[in-house]
């Protein structure tokens, strides 16, 4: 994760510059100079409608945009880069910010417009990357830095000679706390008639101890597919308890598969449960 800051320097990383914003002291920035605006303005920035972020595993969401600039800004220059990223909360004071974790590779489709790739890289795994509370709606954004043969590493380095520029509320996305939901139908066989129990739970990732915990008071469907069909029914909808168990019960009629669903929320994406085959006699 990484903040940015219109008042900017960019630390340098093995290989390549990052687009790291450090805040720079008021006393440096009065000594060094301050980064003009760069002459660059991003549209067309699509990004997935919704993110699922579990415990773990590190997610990229692959991120497109466009990229317009004056015919002074030269977007192949070494020292110049671009990327994007999503925030949430205001353009001006986010309450997080997530970045990619390399630069995005730009192509010329005209002398002034280039057409960009990235991926905004969410790392769960990273105690303080993401709180509970950031799950929902964030924005898309994406900036761009070009050093002018400036040295970011140096403290010499003057900043009237950087050119910088960001633009948010470039698109909208969820970033959601993974979900999951199980099933046992029973008992197997079953008698025709006779009572179907459903029992499962739902859950979903907790971003602050990396563990999966029940999803509570929660809409929850039983539903039913008789063997040899492909489409599942909804049976009867039941509420997940305290601590995210759902059960319910069925009268059996054919045999076929039994599973829960769930629609989600805007906070929790939605999930089925894998069907249980119950053989009915």
């Amino acid at each position: 994760m990484r903040t940015r800051a219109k008042m900017a320097a960019v630390s340098a990383v093995t290989g390549a510059m990052a687009l790291t914003a450090l805040a720079v002291p008021a006393a440096q920035a009065a000594d060094s100079g301050t980064p003009y605006t760069l002459d660059v303005s991003f549209s067309n920035f699509k990004i997935a409608s919704a993110i699922k972020v579990g415990t773990t595993n590190v997610v990229s969401a692959k991120v497109t945009y466009t990229m317009t600039h004056g015919k002074d800004v030269d977007i192949t220059a070494d020292d110049f880069f671009t990327d994007a990223f999503i925030y949430r909360g205001s353009f001006d004071d986010p309450s997080n910010e997530v970045y990619d974790d390399d630069s995005s590779t730009c192509t010329a489709a005209s002398p002034t417009t280039a057409n960009c790739t990235g991926s905004v890289d969410i790392h769960p795994a990273d105690d303080g990357f993401l709180a509970n509370a950031d799950a929902g709606t964030w924005h898309g954004a994406a900036e761009a830095i070009a050093f002018n043969g400036q040295d970011p590493s140096s403290s010499s380095i003057d900043y009237s000679k950087v050119g910088y520029k960001d633009q948010g509320a470039l698109a909208t996305t969820l970033v959601q706390r993974n979900s999951a939901l199980t099933v046992n139908a029973g008992p197997e066989p079953v008698t025709k008639g006779k009572t179907i129990t459903s029992m499962g739970k739902l859950s979903r990732a907790n971003w602050e101890d990396h563990k999966y915990h029940g999803y509570t008071g929660q809409p929850v469907k039983l539903q039913f597919r008789k063997a040899g069909t492909s489409t599942y029914t909804t049976v009867k909808t039941v509420t997940s308890d305290s601590y995210g168990n759902v059960k319910a019960t069925a009268t059996a009629s054919s045999d076929g598969y039994w599973r829960f669903s769930f629609a989600g929320t805007s906070t929790t994406p939605a999930v089925n449960a894998a069907g249980d085959y119950v053989d009915v006699r």
